[in-house]
């Protein structure tokens, strides 16, 4: 069990680093940056990104252990190209700040997660329907456009991804995905671990983050 935590965090790291390196090559190439945010290429980028995240967590236990690392890498970098936005809103300084943050909290939960005794799918169902109601109340607030409902969502987002963070680090220690595989149990639980962190990073970035202007 101790080898497949150790991949899976290897494999989540790889992941963000590409994603950040991704992001600030873009962030710092003009052309590049214009190319991907004119016409229709960033909605197909997005689309490309919703298509693979839904298929790698749907269909990773059927895939070779080989395809579901290109996939997921695939995804990484794709994330980059739209991440790349933040690096021209947000000073630098400030992403690396709110990085550290996120690093942190991240590994206080991957710690309770780690440790604990209490069963967490019994939160489980509770994480993922206010997930739900984030998202219909964040699609209610585009017409809205209350800052205040919007900071709530943002703050309690944050709360689910933290819990994610725990339930998700147990369940690869009980195996509870279902997966006998063990490098692809590392993988599956680098991409959901990748999800929690890319998460709660853009949370923390809306609330603490200082804009270039």
């Amino acid at each position: 069990m101790n080898k497949v935590f150790s991949d899976m965090f290897m494999w989540m790291f790889a992941g963000l680093m590409l994603t950040f390196g991704v992001a600030f090559a873009v962030s710092n190439n003009e052309v590049m940056f214009f190319n991907i945010f004119s016409g229709g290429k960033y909605m197909i980028i997005w689309i490309a990104e919703l298509v693979l995240v839904i298929l790698l967590a749907t269909r990773i236990r059927k895939m070779e252990f080989m395809t579901s690392v290109i996939l997921f890498l695939l995804y990484s970098g794709l994330t980059g190209l739209t991440f790349s936005s933040i690096f021209l809103v947000y000073e630098l300084g400030s992403i690396a700040y709110v990085f550290l943050i996120t690093s942190i909290i991240f590994l206080v939960f991957a710690i309770i997660g780690k440790t604990t005794n209490i069963d967490l799918t019994k939160i489980s169902t509770f994480l993922f329907m206010g997930l739900l109601a984030i998202l219909l109340v964040s699609i209610i607030n585009l017409f809205i456009g209350s800052e205040a409902l919007d900071l709530g969502l943002t703050i309690l987002s944050i709360i689910i991804f933290m819990g994610y963070i725990a339930f998700d680090i147990q369940s690869v220690k009980r195996n509870l995905y279902g997966i006998d595989d063990e490098k692809k149990l590392a993988i599956y639980g680098a991409f959901q671990l990748y999800l929690d962190f890319i998460n709660i990073f853009l949370d923390l970035i809306k609330l603490f983050g200082n804009s270039r202007d």
